[in-house]
């Protein structure tokens, strides 16, 4: 049975008119669980993050008429019942675009309280004004390529199977990287593109094996939260190391990017939010 808030009946893949005036009621939240079931999450999850995104198309009016803008980022707890499809996201921003506001405070207060509502717990809220746009930095994700590996690809959804770790090895702490990451929006079948980073302390993990797997995900069905707590859990299960962080900068789509870190050890900071070349 389709759940009321499921991605099938949200406006991804439906013609949608573009709103005049400010309307919170186009936020569409979904219910993380449901892909979580799939994994064999329930209860107490297996790790903590956050969901950052960047909005790069936020506008509205000042009390005279006269438009302004800023570069949004909004952190949304990985804890949070709900994901924000990113469509009604999109629409939700753009109906500020003819909204005449008192300053940008009062932006910032409708955004934290429509984006919590929706997602059923507190998000943060920055905005960066074009005056400071000069301080926003870019950056490429660090780690061992993976990327560097002449392997052999023959299939196209992920195998958690290929995942192994060398476990009569010594204890190893490595970062690794790929930006070969690639997913299909589970409604429209659209690509996306992402670069992802592992961190993890344990056995050595096979690296042909897991670049085999990242690839896999090239014509899987997913949004990018639900991928990236797939990889996670994946090699968690298969590799069981004492410590793992997953990390994916995907590139933008109508002026949003959606950029996950799942982590499971307490020590583990926030990722850096530095855009990097793709993005």
């Amino acid at each position: 049975m389709t759940h009321s808030n499921s991605p099938d009946t949200s406006p991804l893949g439906k013609a949608s008119a573009y709103p005049s005036s400010y309307d919170a009621s186009l936020l569409f939240p979904i219910p993380r669980q449901a892909k979580r079931d799939e994994l064999g999450l329930r209860g107490t999850l297996p790790f903590f993050g956050v969901d950052i995104w960047n909005a790069y198309e936020v506008s509205w009016l000042n009390q005279r008429g006269k438009p302004q803008i800023a570069i949004a980022t909004f952190m949304v707890p990985a804890a949070s019942p709900n994901i924000i499809e990113s469509k009604s996201f999109k629409l939700y921003l753009n109906s500020f675009n003819q909204t005449r506001l008192e300053n940008q405070q009062q932006l910032t207060d409708a955004l934290q309280k429509d984006l919590s509502a929706a997602a059923g717990a507190s998000v943060q809220i920055t905005l960066t004004e074009p005056a400071t746009f000069t301080q926003l930095k870019m950056g490429e994700l660090s780690g061992l390529l993976l990327d560097r590996l002449d392997i052999e690809v023959v299939d196209r959804h992920p195998d958690p199977s290929l995942l192994s770790a060398q476990h009569d090895e010594s204890i190893v702490e490595e970062t690794l990287l790929s930006h070969l990451l690639k997913s299909n929006c589970p409604v429209t079948g659209q690509p996306d593109w992402g670069s992802v980073q592992i961190h993890y302390v344990g056995a050595p993990i096979n690296q042909e094996a897991l670049l085999k797997y990242l690839i896999g995900f090239r014509e899987h069905n997913e949004f990018h939260e639900q991928c990236v707590e797939r990889i996670f859990i994946d090699i968690l299960r298969q590799c069981r190391p004492q410590k793992l962080s997953v990390y994916a900068r995907y590139t933008r789509r109508g002026g949003l990017d959606i950029n996950p870190w799942r982590s499971n050890f307490s020590a583990a900071r926030a990722p850096s939010n530095l855009r990097n070349a793709r993005q």
